[in-house]
């Protein structure tokens, strides 16, 4: 873009005016620091001097934008943050480098830069690696070094999405949505409020602007009888407060645009619909060590003037959040019956509020402030720096760890642990200690004994039930919220596979010993792809799984010490097995193409497998077995593994249409409090209510909980799922569903 001799002055001007205003903001500064902020400015100015943004405007107005949202907006008075916020830019953009830096500014302010500066392609090593990726991992390695990195770069992606209308139309979307993925929870978690409401309404304006436009042309419309509204309700509440001799302020503010579009998403609801749109905070000027006193004492007040919504009180000054936020939230009903939410903080805790971790670093230094979030960026840290993590699963694990851990529940000893919202009792256990999890079969919570998937809610009382047997199992990954818990899960589960693993190489080497054949002989390679199985330990695990047929094996092993040549030998194997295979579908009078079950194809040589007890609605397939067709659902563990092992031997199948009356067979585990008459319940549902005949049940007791296995006859999936329905709506029922067992533990 061509700038003109006049444009070119008014932006010069324009640069010094940003700078000018940037120092009355750090006024309060020392001489010293003041040089180093002024010399990082002339310095960025100098590195930028022929560089434009995408709008024609000099590039150095981008750093004195971020230094200013770093000073002004977050609040964070620091030389080295702003000093910084001026020069993040110079090593990525320009020839300087960072020895350049440290020479200059020092150590310190070179790392943090270093922090800041994007990966280049060519540092990394797979065209599959994100870059984008990369270099957020390389950030967020850096916050527990220095956690400014970290409001720097949340400043610069804010100027950014302020300015985002120059870019073209796929970098606004790919921008904008890494923005409401990554950036504005990180914000939330850091207690930047205003910077993580703008970032989401940004995200949304650029992703999609009809929804917008819409939204925020209702919001204006309705701004004008809103604020006569909360007028009315203001002088209200001063009347109230008048006799209490309280100092205070009071302000109102506007749901965001994004917010009020999350509430209709939510909730279903069309914009007329959503009346909770404002807010009204009452800001207390009060005495030191008075805060939560008076705090109370204005809630008492407004609670006796208008009726308080008891289910909308949240206290989080007796229990401030994670990230330092302090409030009294409450709800009332205010004049008309409208209900409007209500904020009561001191100046303190608005600050805190407003300004999240910068606010923290004022009022408590850095070193403080370091201590207030070390136990979250220690857990960043050791996520991040997992070798065996790619950038992309790094960020995903960041992602998961964003959220607060803000519901507050005890132990029975009154201990208060925090968790994420929707933790479970298996997260609790887990936080307590890993081998309390482990052992974890559910928990009492407010004496009310509960399942480990039961969500937890600030102030519950939770003592976990344990058992000798308990054992995680894949399932637990679904229970759990925290990267902890998640974390300890996939490790036990990766043991639990290595110990599998082992178990089913002494059983090759015990099966091949006379052989002379071992898990080192050069035969294994062969063996890996007579059975289709793509490396060692996958056969190992199939084999001590007892997924493969040893004698198989034993069948290979002899056909190679035989001399037979394996590629032509499985070949006519597998030329005879087909022939085989095919004459016994016709013995059995069965369409090689495909099985029909049922009435319309109905033959006397299939059986259905125990282990999965198909019915009429699964999704099907038979294994031809001596003389008969075995029936397995095609999501069974048995079939999965005949299909990995066995493939020639696997024929199609499914129901036939309009199913005639016949019953089969399954297995429900039903999982609820054990309190008396709870079996005559289950019984009268099953076979009074849904009229369903039960071949057998077996039904245990343990710590209040009971785990009862009932196998009854159904007709279908359908009859299935409705039985299911009814029995998870008994009161003391927490879940009901079907059930895989071994065939060799049926009759």
């Amino acid at each position: 873009m061509e700038v003109t001799a006049v444009q070119e002055k008014q932006y010069q001007k324009e640069i010094d005016r940003v700078f000018k205003s940037l120092m009355r903001q750090l006024r309060n500064l020392n001489r010293q620091d003041k040089r180093m902020v002024t010399k990082a400015f002339e310095f960025a100015r100098e590195a930028h001097k022929d560089t434009r943004r995408k709008s024609g405007e000099p590039y150095i107005l981008h750093p004195l934008a971020v230094a200013t949202i770093i000073v002004k907006e977050m609040g964070l008075k620091d030389a080295v943050a702003t000093a910084c916020a001026l020069i993040h830019d110079v090593v990525e953009d320009t020839d300087i480098e960072l020895s350049d830096i440290k020479r200059q500014f020092g150590p310190k302010i070179m790392e943090i830069t270093n922090g800041l500066t994007k990966i280049a392609s060519s540092e990394v090593k797979s065209e599959l690696v994100s870059l984008q990726a990369e270099t957020f991992r390389k950030i967020l390695l850096t916050i527990s070094d220095d956690v400014r990195v970290i409001l720097i770069k949340l400043a610069d992606r804010l100027h950014n999405m302020r300015t985002l209308g120059a870019m073209r139309q796929e970098k606004v979307l790919k921008i904008a949505s890494e923005t409401m993925y990554i950036y504005a929870p990180l914000a939330h978690r850091l207690g930047l409020y205003e910077i993580k409401t703008e970032l989401e309404d940004l995200s949304f304006k650029y992703s999609d602007s009809k929804q917008y436009n819409e939204i925020s042309e209702k919001v204006q419309a309705s701004k004008e009888e809103a604020q006569l509204y909360i007028q009315k309700f203001i002088e209200d509440v001063r009347k109230a407060l008048r006799s209490t001799g309280l100092k205070y302020t009071v302000k109102s503010r506007y749901k965001s645009i994004y917010s009020v579009y999350q509430k209709m998403e939510r909730k279903r609801l069309p914009y007329e619909e959503i009346y909770d749109l404002y807010a009204i905070r009452i800001i207390l000027e009060t005495r030191e060590g008075k805060e939560r006193e008076d705090c109370w004492k204005i809630y008492s007040v407004l609670s006796g003037l208008y009726r308080p919504n008891p289910k909308r009180l949240r206290d989080w000054i007796t229990h401030p959040k994670e990230n330092g936020y302090e409030s009294l939230h409450t709800t009332l009903r205010g004049p008309d019956g409208r209900w409007i939410e209500l904020q009561i903080r001191t100046s303190r805790m608005d600050e805190v509020a407003e300004k999240g971790i910068a606010a923290h670093w004022i009022y408590k230094g850095d070193n403080e402030e370091e201590a207030f979030l070390s136990e979250w960026i220690a857990q960043i840290r050791e996520v991040l720096a997992n070798p065996s993590l790619n950038a992309l699963e790094a960020v995903r694990e960041f992602k998961e760890n964003l959220q607060p851990n803000d519901v507050i529940v005890f132990t029975p000893k009154g201990e208060m642990i925090r968790l994420p919202v929707h933790a479970t009792v298996l997260d609790f256990a887990f936080k307590i200690h890993t081998d309390l999890g482990s052992a974890a079969i559910g928990a009492r919570v407010n004496q009310k004994v509960e399942v480990l998937d039961h969500e937890l809610r600030s102030g519950d009382t939770v003592e976990v039930l344990t058992s000798r047997k308990a054992k995680p199992t894949k399932e637990w990954l679904r229970y759990v919220r925290t990267p902890r818990a998640k974390d300890y899960i996939k490790h036990a589960l990766k043991m639990q596979r290595k110990e599998v693993v082992e178990q089913g190489k002494a059983l090759f080497n015990w099966r091949a010993a006379k052989y002379g054949v071992n898990e080192n002989h050069p035969v294994m390679q062969e063996l890996l792809v007579y059975f289709v199985i793509p490396n060692e330990e996958e056969f190992f695990y199939l084999l001590g799984s007892h997924k493969i047929d040893t004698q198989k094996i034993q069948e290979f092993i002899r056909l190679k010490e035989e001399g037979k040549e394996f590629d032509t030998q499985e070949m006519v194997q597998w030329k005879d097995r087909q022939q085989i295979f095919q004459s016994r579908l016709e013995d059995l009078g069965v369409d090689p193409e495909t099985l029909v079950l049922g009435k319309k194809g109905d033959i006397d040589h299939y059986v259905l497998g125990k282990c999965c007890r198909p019915v009429p609605g699964d999704e099907i397939l038979g294994f031809v077995h001596e003389d008969k067709v075995v029936i397995h659902r095609t999501s069974c563990p048995k079939a999965i593994s005949l299909m990995s092992s066995f493939g020639s031997q696997i024929i199609k199948a499914k129901w036939a249409e309009g199913q005639s009356d016949v019953e089969f067979l399954v297995a429900i585990k039903i999982i609820g409090v054990d309190k008396q008459g709870m079996l005559n319940e289950l019984i009268k549902v099953i076979s009074m209510r849904m009229k369903r005949n039960i071949r057998r049940l077996t039904i245990d007791s343990h710590e209040g909980l009971f785990e009862g296995v009932f196998h009854v006859f159904v007709q279908n999936t359908d009859e299935l799922k409705s039985l299911l329905k009814k029995l998870e709506e008994l009161p003391n029922v927490y879940r009901a569903n079907r059930f895989d067992v071994e065939e060799e533990n049926e009759e």
